[in-house]
């Protein structure tokens, strides 16, 4: 075997001992360290990786997608700071995004992606602070240089073990190398996750170091098995299972994490105010967009989970309404019966609810109650005159009782 290929796979070797080693358990987090001032990118590749991140932020500034509302994105970057530290988060760019996903994410130069899916799912300001203190604790902990060593590194191993493995002198040496390559992967998929527990345990520090609950963290991920549970009873899928890695999986299993941060959370400050009715304000003007939204996404089992939750203080005329919404998509002759009903019990909470007569209109003219439907919809155009689908509903209404 060549001198080259002996390095190769030397390099091999210590990859495969790495992934062979014991998955790290999170310890017991400390405060952040003092504020240190504005970073900036030092060496060649991090350098170019700020640049390339410059010019996805111009583009992402322009994007039809970002929600351009002071007030929201403002309300955001509150509860960073609240959660991060008024210092750290002065660096921080927030994009809040018009998509229906969980999700946020942070560049390495400071730019924060925040989904209108994560701000639908997470019910406080502790919680919204925990999923945005991981994020940030990614960028403060330079995740993204990272793992882009560590891939270019692994990817180039890979590369020559590829070459090798194709000159092999028989299939078994052949299989070796192929075998290696895997392992090679393995590791580098473990060194995302492990990425994703150091930004955990950084993210439940800074919401131990805030005034916000810090045990919040731990029911975001509580929340979401729930929901994905509720999404594959609905789909006839069996129960997901949140115990297991896969191979490529690029986070570490949702009970892990549920479970670590439960243990990292500071007992003593289990009684702290988690801001509920504050998120709760903040979110109210766009509750009813996001939640079209997520009924748009045809996940019934889902969109019914978040209702019920959303529901747990009450149910509202808005909440009836999507609800309704949710059933009358899906559009089985029970869905629209039982739609019905929600169109009317919001109606009943709020008679000025334009939309709700529509929909109760358009739930009762398909269960063959004509009559009750369209005095509906009537009334839909009553509150509404000016609708964009005005003259599409009249043409439901017979010509004697609809009005110009």
């Amino acid at each position: 075997m060549s001198a080259r290929a002996l390095c190769v796979l030397g390099a091999l070797s210590l990859l495969v001992a790495g992934e062979a080693q014991a998955q790290p358990a999170p310890v017991q987090p400390v405060l952040p360290p003092p504020y240190a001032g504005a970073y900036q990118p030092q060496g060649v590749d991090e350098i170019g990786l700020w640049r390339e991140m410059d010019e996805d932020e111009r583009v992402l500034a322009q994007s039809d997608l970002v929600i351009r509302d002071e007030a929201l994105t403002g309300y955001v970057r509150k509860v960073l700071c609240d959660t991060v530290g008024a210092d750290r988060c002065g660096a921080v760019r927030i994009y809040v995004l018009r998509q229906p996903e969980f999700n946020a994410s942070m560049a390495p130069n400071g730019t924060m992606q925040v989904f209108s899916g994560l701000l639908l799912r997470v019910k406080s300001e502790a919680e919204l602070g925990a999923v945005l203190g991981h994020e940030f604790g990614h960028f403060e902990a330079r995740h993204s240089l990272g793992q882009l060593k560590a891939w270019r590194s692994g990817t180039d191993v890979l590369a020559w073990a590829f070459v090798l493995g194709s000159l092999a002198p028989s299939y078994n040496v052949a299989r070796s190398y192929r075998n290696l390559e895997l392992s090679v992967l393995g590791n580098l998929y473990r060194f995302g996750r492990d990425q994703e527990r150091d930004a955990d345990r950084l993210g439940i520090g800074y919401l131990n170091g805030s005034a916000l609950r810090p045990q919040a963290a731990s029911e975001v991920w509580q929340k979401l098995m729930g929901e994905y549970e509720a999404s594959a009873r609905a789909k006839g899928l069996k129960k997901p299972r949140f115990d297991r890695i896969a191979f490529t999986a690029s986070h570490p299993p949702h009970a892990e994490r549920a479970g670590y941060l439960a243990e990292l959370a500071r007992p003593d400050a289990v009684t702290r105010d988690d801001g509920a009715e504050r998120y709760r304000a903040a979110l109210a003007p766009w509750l009813g967009m996001f939640l079209d939204d997520q009924i748009k996404l045809n996940d019934f089992g889902a969109s019914e989970y978040l209702l019920q939750a959303l529901a747990q203080g009450g149910w509202t005329a808005q909440l009836h309404h999507a609800r309704g919404e949710l059933y009358r998509m899906r559009g089985a002759p029970r869905d629209l019966v039982n739609a019905a009903q929600f169109y009317a019990d919001a109606i009943a909470l709020d008679p000025a609810h334009a939309e709700a007569n529509r929909g109760l209109g358009l739930s009762l003219l398909k269960t063959g109650q004509a009559g009750a439907g369209q005095a509906a919809l009537q009334r839909y155009l009553d509150l509404k005159p000016d609708a964009s689908d005005a003259r599409l509903i009249r043409m439901m209404i017979p010509a004697g009782e609809s009005q110009p």
